[in-house]
C-alpha cells in the first residue's frame, strides 16, 4: 500500500470508530431521555395524586371517598420519595410542581364540594389510574434502566389496587 492508501484507510477507520461511538452515545442519550420522560411523568402524576387526595379529604362528603383520598396521599407520597431517590442517583432533575393540565383539573375540582366533588373526583381517579397502570406496565417491561424498571414493577401492584378501589368506590357513590 502506498502512503496515500494507508492514510485513507486510517482515516476511514477513524471515521468509522467515531461514527460508531457517536451512535452509541446517541442511543445512550435516547435511553436516558426515555427514562427521564417516564420519571418526569411519574413524578408529576404522583404529586397530582397527593394534592388531589388532600382536596378529597377536605371536600368530599362520602367517607369512602375521603378514605380513598387519604390512601392516595399516603401511597403516592411513599412512591414519590422512592422516585426522588432514584432520580438523585441518576442525576435526573424531577419537576417540583404539577403540570398546567393537572393544575387546571385541580382548580376545577377545588370548586366542587359534597356529592358533586365525590363523583368528579372518583371518575378522575378511575381514568388516571387506568392510564397509570398502562404506563407502569410498559415501563416494567420496556425500561432499559434497571432501577427505573424495578421502580415501575414494584409500584405497579399498588396502582392496580388503587384502580380496583377507585372503580369500587365510584360504583358505590353512583348508587
Amino acid at each position: 500500500m502506498t502512503i496515500r492508501q494507508n492514510f485513507l484507510a486510517g482515516l476511514a477507520a477513524v471515521t468509522l470508530v467515531a461514527g460508531s461511538a457517536a451512535a452509541q452515545s446517541d442511543q445512550s442519550a435516547n435511553r436516558m431521555n426515555a427514562n427521564d420522560t417516564f420519571m418526569t411523568k411519574a413524578a408529576q402524576g404522583g404529586m397530582a395524586e397527593v394534592e388531589l387526595g388532600r382536596l378529597a379529604v377536605k371536600n368530599a362528603s362520602n367517607d369512602e371517598v375521603k378514605q380513598f383520598g387519604q390512601r392516595m396521599i399516603d401511597d403516592h407520597t411513599k412512591a414519590n420519595d422512592q422516585l426522588k431517590s432514584i432520580a438523585a442517583k441518576k442525576n435526573v432533575t424531577l419537576p417540583a410542581h404539577i403540570d398546567a393540565k393537572q393544575r387546571s383539573e385541580m382548580n376545577r375540582l377545588s370548586k366542587l364540594n359534597g356529592a358533586a366533588f365525590d363523583r368528579e373526583y372518583m371518575m378522575m381517579m378511575v381514568r388516571d389510574h387506568k392510564q397509570d397502570v398502562s404506563e407502569f406496565e410498559k415501563a416494567s417491561k420496556n425500561e432499559s434502566d434497571p432501577d427505573v424498571k424495578s421502580f415501575a414493577s414494584s409500584t405497579l401492584p399498588t396502582l392496580q389496587e388503587h384502580l380496583k378501589l377507585a372503580e369500587q368506590t365510584e360504583s358505590q357513590i353512583k348508587k
